[in-house]
């Protein structure tokens, strides 16, 4: 629906956010897909343009319950390994590119941007291996920095983000739909901005191998590429594009926020968002949210009983030496687990959009003011296994997991807090 609303047709005039393109000025039109959302986007996409799509790449998160759309056979599937990048992505990546070195002036290229996109579509810099970027995303995903943070360095480490996508398609017109899944939806932070001109410099990259102690883990290609850059050995990212792409969200967790408003009013709730902007260390996020619900449920503020209080956004996970099983909405449900301990007639929900929360099958959990007497009974102390970041295997024989499966979207995380 996202795409229908902002990408329409009537005759051979394609329009876009009030732009109109005419198809019949243009020889070719591909189509690229990259991020967890990009098949369903991709099919309303290509039933838009229909007989004018000339080819198509797609590559999507690689998935057991992964369900593949209808889709002409000139757009292609490449399904790719997230969140850390595999060869699958290496090879996908190269395929993009190829195509997109040999666009000319009269060609559309419209492409379709969805969170997962950094990971899935991996093209490294010359003498930096796939291995070496795998080791960049892990210990990036360890230290807790944050998602600009980890996109500034991949956008220093690859031949596609950082809008030079966008200048491999040119002279190519080029159109970006983008499902965000960043905090306050920045366009060069979305998965790593590749085709939007990048603010971030070789320099900042350096400044956040600092302030994380990164140096001693990474392999010494990434920082010898990094020094190169910051000598001007190796170009930086274009800060400006030889054409100017039109980019436009279609997505974001304020609308998804929104819907789960509508959603929860129909249903009888007084309900209210109360940010789309949540973020720092989830376990964290997961005791103020406790906080706010409890006095929900002892003075009926902000809203009386039955209320459904929703916050969108973002946390992050530092994890230790030995980390369990778990992801940020699952940590975060964790950390509510005593602050909501025999308060009645709650329940706290949270889940990432995408359906999948990490390295897990589980979209989040679900946490009422029973769980810790019943965790209890199990010998499941919270501390524990917040101490390993091991939510998932707290919440597993409990039943208290949430595994909607892929969901087809990905525009950040989503609490739900209730009072009956």
């Amino acid at each position: 629906m996202a795409v229908r609303r902002h990408l329409t047709r009537q005759g051979n005039a394609l329009t876009l956010q009030g732009a109109i393109y005419n198809l019949n000025d243009y020889r070719r039109v591909f189509l690229i897909g990259i991020g967890k959302a990009c098949l369903p986007m991709a099919q309303a996409a290509a039933e838009i343009l229909g007989d004018d799509l000339t080819e198509g790449i797609l590559i999507p998160k690689a998935d057991p319950a992964l369900s593949l759309p209808s889709l002409p056979a000139s757009v292609r599937i490449y399904p790719a390994g997230h969140p850390v990048p595999d060869q699958r992505g290496v090879a996908a990546a190269r395929k993009v590119i190829a195509l997109l070195e040999e666009t000319q002036a009269n060609d559309l290229v419209l492409i379709l941007i969805s969170g997962g996109g950094s990971a899935l579509l991996t093209a490294p810099v010359e003498g930096v291996s796939l291995k070496d970027l795998q080791n960049l995303n892990h210990a990036l995903l360890a230290c807790g920095a944050t998602i600009q943070e980890v996109n500034t360095l991949r956008k220093h480490l690859s031949r596609v983000k950082g809008g030079q996508l966008a200048k491999l398609a040119a002279p190519a017109a080029t159109l970006t739909l983008i499902l965000s899944d960043v905090i306050g939806d920045p366009l060069d932070a979305i998965a790593s901005g590749p085709t939007v001109p990048d603010p971030t410099t070789f320099e900042m990259a350096e400044r956040i191998l600092k302030q994380y102690n990164l140096a001693p883990r990474l392999p010494a290609s990434v920082i010898a590429h990094l020094q190169r850059g910051l000598h001007a050995q190796v170009p930086e990212t274009p800060k400006k594009l030889p054409l100017c792409p039109q980019n436009i969200i279609i997505g974001n967790n304020l609308m998804a926020a929104r819907a789960g408003l509508r959603a929860a009013r129909k249903e009888g709730f007084n309900a209210q968002i109360l940010t789309t902007s949540l973020r720092g260390e989830a376990s964290q996020a997961g005791g103020v949210l406790g906080a706010i619900l409890r006095q929900m449920a002892s003075t009926g503020e902000p809203l009386p009983r039955p209320a459904c209080v929703i916050a969108g956004g973002e946390t992050t996970v530092t994890l230790g030496e030995s980390p369990g099983l778990g992801g940020r909405n699952l940590e975060l449900a964790l950390g509510a687990v005593e602050d909501l301990a025999d308060c009645p007639n709650v329940a706290l929900i949270s889940l990432a959009t995408d359906g999948d929360d990490g390295p897990t099958d589980a979209a989040g959990a679900v946490v009422t003011g029973e769980t810790l007497a019943r965790a209890k009974k199990r010998n499941l102390f919270p501390s524990d296994f917040l101490a390993r970041h091991d939510a998932y295997n707290f919440f597993e024989p409990l039943g208290d997991l949430l595994k909607p499966g892929p969901t087809g979207t990905n525009v950040n995380d989503l609490n739900f807090l209730f009072t009956f």
